[in-house]
């Protein structure tokens, strides 16, 4: 491939892509593709999951990184690189470096999940804590470039960065070569303007779908203007796409190529993360499960078979607690009531016993007696209950309700 520093970057082709795939043979795994009956079911036609949160490093960033990296010059690598990241990019450029013998330094917003911290430092680059957001952490790694000549790795807005995510879209033909539909989380755009590159000059027939989160999703309004513009302080838990800003080049190769970019909820996004785990057994994050949460909101606007892409699994564990209890409660598995009774003794025992009759299962009790808002005989509990469903959620309502108990909203 060549080198594109020292000129403007052209459009990346086929070629490009194909070249990143030799470049990667033997440092980049070919991910498993794995069905999904229960969306299959769903969609009326077959799903495959592109597990690309089973990639090294555990996501698709290790492909793009690698081939921006293998791609610089003798004197580019001498002076080493830079790169910042909260957290997939920042894995991918400290491996890539690692293997092709180049020292990187990654800055980290303050704050990281210390498990990518470690992954990241284990992996043998310099972690630098700078900034509170990433923006500022963008902006930092980028003044150590120019002071010390480190070659900054833009996540996602570099021809050689997307030509190696294209690989992705190389393997999905050889792995599903009967693939009408293919379903992608956007967040800067580098992935799914690879897989667009791809796929599109082998099989221009297949439908590409971008996915991106309700509250970080620029590239609607971008699209919608001819050119990259910025959402203010993108806000989802979804972090690997939360980008406030198309790439220049990402953007436009995917107003050219992609059939359509969708966005999905916060709702929708743990409880396809929920699903993921549960019915897939795959750890997923929740950018890498935006495309199974487009899927889930509109089963029937696909035409199949289809192939999401699980970008990534890199989720902080305490984060997968909080996505899944809140994926839970979107399906009304998951109940958190306030109420008040009468301070008596054994008060809190009559109303466990109402809530064992409708079968719903106590996870965890707060009992407050002391609080200028409540009166002197007043007691007030907060209950956290497993449920089965949103059926189920009202029937305890209804229960308590009858039972004469003052539900706060």
């Amino acid at each position: 491939m060549n080198h594109r520093t020292a000129h403007p970057l052209p459009p990346v082709t086929l070629d490009d892509v194909r070249g990143a795939q030799k470049m990667l043979a033997g440092v980049a795994r070919m991910t498993a593709m794995e069905g999904s009956r229960h969306l299959s079911q769903l969609v009326g036609a077959p799903v495959h999951f592109k597990c690309e949160n089973l990639q090294r490093t555990g996501s698709f960033k290790l492909r793009g990184a690698y081939v921006r990296i293998a791609c610089l010059l003798p004197e580019e690598r001498a002076a080493g690189v830079v790169a910042a990241s909260a957290g997939n990019h920042a894995q991918g450029v400290a491996l890539a470096s690692a293997l092709l013998g180049v020292r990187s330094t990654v800055f980290m917003p303050q704050g990281a999940p210390l498990p990518k911290i470690s992954a990241t430092q284990e992996y043998g680059a310099e972690v630098r804590l700078q900034g509170q957001v990433v923006d500022e952490t963008l902006a930092a790694a980028q003044e150590y470039a120019a002071e010390t000549g480190a070659v900054f790795i833009h996540p996602f807005d570099h021809a050689d960065i997307i030509a190696g995510q294209g690989t992705v879209g190389l393997e999905i033909l050889e792995q599903c070569p009967e693939v009408r539909t293919i379903v992608v989380g956007i967040g800067g755009g580098g992935l799914a303007a690879g897989i667009a590159v791809a796929v599109k000059a082998l099989r221009p027939d297949v439908r590409i779908v971008g996915v991106q989160a309700a509250g970080a999703a620029a590239y609607p309004p971008s699209l919608a203007a001819g050119r990259p513009v910025s959402v203010d302080n993108p806000a989802t838990m979804a972090d690997g796409i939360r980008v406030g800003r198309p790439g220049d080049v990402p953007f436009g190769i995917i107003g050219d190529l992609v059939d359509e970019v969708r966005t999905v909820t916060e709702d929708e996004l743990s409880t396809a993360l929920l699903l993921c785990l549960e019915r897939a057994k795959l750890v997923v994050e929740p950018a890498g499960a935006s495309p199974v949460a487009a899927l889930l909101s509109d089963p029937g606007s696909v035409e199949g078979p289809v192939v999401a892409v699980l970008s990534g699994g890199n989720v902080d564990p305490l984060l997968l607690q909080r996505i899944l209890r809140h994926g839970m409660a979107a399906q009304g598995r998951y109940l958190a009531v306030r109420l008040r009774l009468t301070d008596r003794p054994g008060a809190l025992a009559t109303l466990l016993g109402v809530l064992s009759v409708v079968d719903a299962n106590v996870l965890d009790v707060s009992h407050v007696r002391t609080d200028p808002r409540l009166g002197l005989t007043e007691a007030e509990v907060e209950l956290h209950l497993e449920t089965k469903g949103a059926a189920h959620c009202a029937e305890v309502g209804q229960a308590l309700r009858e039972a004469g108990y003052k539900v706060i909203d």
